[in-house]
Formats: structure tokens, sequence, C-alpha cells
């Protein structure tokens, strides 16, 4: 029960002040997750308006155009009913944007070389990974040098989802398949990467190219 500015000023006074304070703490404490953006980009990319959203979790636009600007922090029922919606769970609206590596940038002094094959043998190419310092990659992007080794020793590999290779220089045979595509410099090509397919240097000079793989 709320003490009244009549019955005891002091205490009255005492009681606002302490929800203030905890109300400046929850504000101050929440402001980092920017729980409002985060919603507001659930929603744009599903591209659903604020009135279909409210039909979805029951809230009203009004109250939803708030928490997206940051004038109102929703409570978990809330929040959950949102997350329910968009297929998401509730960390990804407590994730400390402070912490996570929007930005990530690989210094070429920081990069490792890899071999494609590290039992050693004949290798095809040398590796070095351009994003490894990122989180919640979408992406790999690789930078490749490509070596001259013998057609017939270049060991055809597949992996799920889709690649696109751009040759920075030199030329490049690539086998997709049973098909066999030659690559010059400032070529580029995008494949299923879930067929087979092989790497092999076909110049003399350096051939080195980008591998993005998703």
């Amino acid at each position: 029960m709320s003490t009244s500015p009549n019955s005891n000023p002091l205490l009255y006074w005492w009681e606002n002040e302490e929800k203030r304070v905890v109300n400046k703490t929850i504000v101050e404490g929440l402001r980092p997750y920017a729980l409002g953006e985060k919603l507001r980009t659930l929603r744009l990319r599903k591209s659903m308006g604020l009135v279909e959203l409210g039909k979805h979790t029951g809230l009203s636009a009004a109250m939803l155009s708030k928490l997206e600007r940051g004038k109102l922090f929703p409570t978990l029922p809330t929040l959950l009913r949102i997350a329910l919606v968009f297929g998401v769970g509730l960390e990804y609206f407590f994730t400390d944007e402070r912490k996570r590596h929007v930005v990530a940038i690989v210094r070429k002094k920081e990069r490792m070389r890899f071999p494609d094959s590290p039992g050693g043998g004949n290798i095809a190419y040398n590796f070095e990974s351009l994003d490894f310092k990122a989180t919640e990659r979408k992406l790999n992007a690789f930078y490749a040098e490509f070596e001259p080794i013998a057609a017939d020793k270049s060991r055809p590999h597949q992996h799920p989802g889709v690649e696109l290779l751009y040759l920075i220089s030199g030329k490049l045979d690539l086998t997709i398949g049973s098909e066999t595509f030659n690559l010059e410099s400032g070529d580029a090509v995008y494949f299923d990467s879930g067929v087979r397919h092989s790497y092999h240097r076909a110049s003399k000079s350096p051939c080195t190219g980008v591998i993005v793989t998703a």
C-alpha cells in the first residue's frame, strides 16, 4: 500500500525516491542491450508492420512503437511473446552489443597459413582465414595461393552450401563435377559447393584468389 503525501511526507518522498533510483538503474542496465533496436530489426526482416505484429503478440501498435523507440522496456513475458513470433530465444535480446564483434579486422601479419592437406603430400593450395576474428559469421572467407602440382594430384572435395571464387592473379582450372572451367585473373565463379570440385594451377606465374563459402 503506497504512502500518501499527507500521511507521512518524509516516507512518501523516500518511497518515490527509491522507485526513481530503481527505475534509473533498470534503464541504465538495459540500455546497452538495445532491446528496441533488436525488436525493430526482427520486425523489418519479416517486412511486418506494427499492427500486424500487434495481432500476433496481443500488444497494441502504440506500445510496440514505444518499445522500439526505447520509451518503454518490455517485461520478460512480453519479450517472450515477441521472441516466439520471430522464432528466437530470449538470449537474442540479451547479447550485450558492446561485447559482440560486429566489426572484425584481420591484419595481414595476424593471419596464419595452412595447407589444404594437413597430412602433407601434394598441396594444391595454401590458405589464410580472412575472418577468424568475427563471431556469428554468416560466411567464411579465405585468401588462397594455388601451388603448381600435377592435375591428377588435385584432390576433389565437397562441403555444404555455396562458394564464390575470385581469382586475383594467374590462371586456374576449376573442376566442378565432370566439367572443368578455365579461369584467368579477374574472373569470378559462384557454384554449389555440395558438388565435388578441385583446383589446379594452370600458370607458371603465382596464382592467388579469394574464396568465400556460405
